[in-house]
């Protein structure tokens, strides 16, 4: 019998769980606080659960999404990679960022996946090599914050789904994972505190304004053509950039949110000063900060510009009517570009199957 996964459902779904089980309601709460509160590892350690209850609660549901596979630290300490294995065998990845804010104030920030694989076929992102293997559930959306937070001995306060795969190509389990972080009575995480990127499916994120979200919207741009953001992200063929920055002046508007583009440098593609013009243009009048992103190599065709002309980019940027930031990429010591773990592990588990495969 296929366990019932416990990470991911909601309070009136553990309600019905502590029935199934012969418990009275207020057990599903309980169950709430112990899953998302005190983030526990074991049955055990639900003290004020009825040992009848946590023993069916080990027969029949899974506590655990998520199992840690690998675990890399930078030489610099700032960040931290987690490779998390699924129940059926499939690998994900999670990277923890430190950063301390201009008020003192440590944060700590997981990008998370939100697929195995991804679909959309960015032709300098690792995870694209992949193709698209399936959706994640809300609750494997979930446990990788909780794991991390259990791991790591600290307590997560920022979250990005900008790792494996296209959020918005996993749409209810994706809402149902950010609802759940921001229950009061559970995680507890600021709405603004959740920031979701896209590679720019228009539909969606006019689905996504419509709802009226509180959460934080990134585009992934890296282009100020669509000749040169085609090649690179097949997807622009399909949703061109004006009518994307149309998108995102509809959700700016409905949401009073400023909205995140992100711009991968890469070199002798997008990285001249005539795209920084292009760039200050096309983004004139859209209440935006971008984030300039040097690329971090996976190998291929695909180089991060020179120091000298990322600088150049920047000062060139420097005069646009919105905040203009350099992110270096934390932990490029430990594989912590997009998929650069997971697909290195998947290269693994296939050589080991084909080994075992023909008798080697």
């Amino acid at each position: 019998m296929e366990k019932i996964e416990l990470k991911g459902a909601d309070r009136s779904r553990l309600e019905e769980i502590a029935i199934e089980c012969g418990q009275p309601a207020y057990r599903g709460r309980q169950l709430f606080n112990w899953l998302y509160t005190r983030n526990v590892s074991s049955f055990d350690e639900m003290t004020n659960l009825p040992k009848d209850f946590r023993h069916s609660l080990a027969v029949k549901t899974a506590l655990s999404s998520v199992e840690l596979a690998r675990r890399q630290v930078s030489s610099r300490g700032d960040a931290e990679k987690f490779l998390f294995r699924l129940h059926d065998g499939r690998h994900i990845e999670s990277v923890l960022m430190r950063n301390v804010e201009e008020d003192g104030r440590k944060r700590l920030t997981l990008c998370i996946s939100s697929q195995v694989g991804c679909p959309i076929d960015c032709k300098f992102c690792a995870t694209g090599t992949m193709g698209l293997v399936r959706n994640l559930t809300a609750g494997e959306m979930v446990d990788q914050i909780l794991a991390v937070s259990r791991l790591s001995g600290e307590r997560v306060t920022n979250v990005v789904v900008m790792g494996m795969g296209e959020p918005f190509l996993n749409y209810e389990n994706l809402i149902a994972a950010c609802e759940l972080l921001c229950d009061e009575e559970g995680t507890n995480l600021a709405q603004r505190r959740i920031v979701i990127s896209t590679s720019g499916l228009i539909p969606n994120i006019l689905r996504f304004t419509g709802e009226e979200h509180k959460y934080r919207l990134a585009i992934s741009l890296n282009a100020t053509t669509d000749e040169v953001r085609t090649r690179l992200m097949p997807l622009n063929g399909k949703y061109p950039i004006a009518r994307l920055l149309d998108a995102a002046r509809a959700y700016v508007g409905a949401s009073g949110n400023r909205i995140t583009f992100e711009y991968v440098l890469m070199a002798g593609i997008n990285d001249t000063l005539d795209d920084a013009a292009r760039l200050k243009n096309l983004l004139a009048g859209i209440d935006c900060k971008v984030n300039l992103i040097p690329f971090n190599s996976v190998g291929g065709t695909f180089q991060r510009p020179s120091f000298h002309v990322i600088e150049e980019f920047f000062n060139r940027m420097r005069s646009a009517p919105f905040p203009v930031t350099i992110r270096w990429s934390k932990g490029d010591d430990i594989d912590a570009a997009c998929g650069q773990l997971a697909t290195k592990e998947e290269e693994e588990v296939r050589e080991r199957v084909g080994e075992m495969e023909t008798g080697r």
